[in-house]
């Protein structure tokens, strides 16, 4: 069931006329309409390739070197981002109509660099964890992980090369490793959050997936703010190993998969350094919880007020827990973010780290769709809102995929970029 369609390529073709935009819908539809019944990554939209095929036929024809970056591509929007013309419905029960606002930022810097939005992907019940019907394109009795399932199950599937999802916890880098594709989350507020519904505005953070890194990087310099082109490294960055508490929350196939990796990474040259760092990994982790469950509460009150019986239990539940949370609990959550990253940052100093490298995940994806997995890997970098990359690896277990995250220092965005593109040559070799 997957498909190549790295994103890339793709644009190279595109840019370059030796796919026309008509053609390659064409091929889309033709993989959708195949793949899409099986994995359910996208809502339903009854004119979807009419609309299309009107929006490329309406795509001004330039030459071809002054073609815009993501000139004919088609990207997921997962349904927490307002997009003109669609309902966004948030995976939730909710009248549509007190969800609307908007078109988000991110939507209109995609359409400015010439993308074409696909269509909207399935998203869990407002971000948090109350799963919708996507299943893992690698094995469908597997979920894709979550919150972003419909854009990680779209890209994995070859639905699209590109799609937008967002993180608050994992649900960007644990989809990312269930599905075996890239997914970056960039630095905190790199990326434009406005116009997504929030979940925990202290912690949301706005990202992507492609299949390549090339492509990640071509993504990345249209929606960071920012972006600036940094010459490649003449020297392979030192990796750093974070060990210790954090590192053992993965399960045991998850670690032996990790270990293998980095020695990989040691035989392709790198510089590997094990650190013992997060400490006291499991207040960090409470400390992110409750901040989540108090911010998801103060969003969601007025529409909680009125709809309670609307949402599903998990989402209720969070709310339920936020509204117990005190002021000075929430304080505490926040301060904590920058502490977090300050710790982090000064190990790296100390110990001359580039990157650090941990397990996607805990594991590959769990059996089932009920649950979306276990984002705890993923919480301290996104608590401290370090830029963060998944990256796939040739390995799996039970024939799914294994993935890394590789991190690097606050709003060092491009140089994580620039050095994912060997460490995924060197993985995947």
């Amino acid at each position: 069931m997957i498909h190549r369609n790295h994103l890339a390529k793709t644009v190279a073709k595109l840019q370059h006329n030796s796919l026309s935009v008509a053609e390659y819908i064409d091929q889309l539809r033709t993989r959708t309409e195949a793949i899409e019944p099986e994995i359910e990554s996208l809502l339903p939209e009854s004119e979807r390739w009419s609309r299309l095929t009107t929006a490329a036929e309406q795509l001004a024809d330039p030459p071809y070197s002054t073609r815009k970056p993501l000139y004919g591509i088609p990207v997921g929007v997962k349904d927490i981002i307002h997009a003109s013309g669609f309902q966004t419905k948030a995976n939730s029960s909710l009248p549509p109509e007190q969800l609307t606002g908007p078109e988000a930022t991110v939507v209109r810097q995609l359409k400015s660099a010439g993308a074409l939005v696909f269509g909207k992907t399935v998203t869990a019940e407002f971000a948090y964890a109350e799963p919708g019907p996507t299943k893992n394109p690698h094995n469908t009795n597997h979920t894709p992980g979550g919150s972003s399932s419909g854009s990680a199950a779209a890209v994995a599937a070859g639905l699209c090369p590109l799609a937008l999802g967002t993180q608050t916890v994992g649900s960007i880098i644990r989809p990312a490793s269930f599905c075996g594709i890239v997914g970056f989350k960039p630095s905190y507020g790199r990326v434009s959050a406005e116009g997504v519904i929030p979940l925990s505005q202290s912690v949301d953070h706005v990202g992507f997936f492609t299949q390549d890194v090339a492509g990640a990087e071509i993504a990345a310099s249209v929606l960071c703010d920012g972006w600036q082109t940094v010459p490649e490294r003449i020297s392979q960055p030192t990796i750093g190993i974070p060990d210790g508490p954090y590192l053992q929350q993965a399960s045991s196939d998850g670690l032996d998969c990790f270990y293998t990796h980095c020695n990989r990474l040691e035989q392709g040259g790198y510089n590997i350094t094990k650190v013992p760092v997060l400490p006291d990994i499991e207040t960090t982790n409470e400390y992110h919880e409750r901040l989540v469950a108090a911010e998801a509460a103060m969003v969601h009150h007025e529409w909680y007020q009125e709809h309670d019986e609307k949402y599903g239990e998990q989402t209720a539940e969070l709310i339920e827990e936020g509204y117990g949370v005190p002021t000075k609990q929430i304080a505490i959550g926040r301060s904590s973010r920058m502490e977090t990253r300050d710790h982090l940052t000064d190990v790296m100093d100390n110990h001359d780290i580039d990157i650090w490298v941990a397990p996607g995940a805990c594991g590959p994806a769990p059996e089932g769709i009920d649950s979306t997995g276990d984002p705890i890997m993923n919480l301290p970098w996104t608590h401290a809102g370090l830029p963060t990359i998944a990256i796939p690896t040739d390995d799996s277990i039970n024939g799914l995929p294994i993935g890394v995250q590789c991190v690097s220092r606050f709003n060092a965005d491009e140089h994580l970029l620039n050095c994912a593109s060997d460490i995924a040559r060197t993985l995947q070799s």
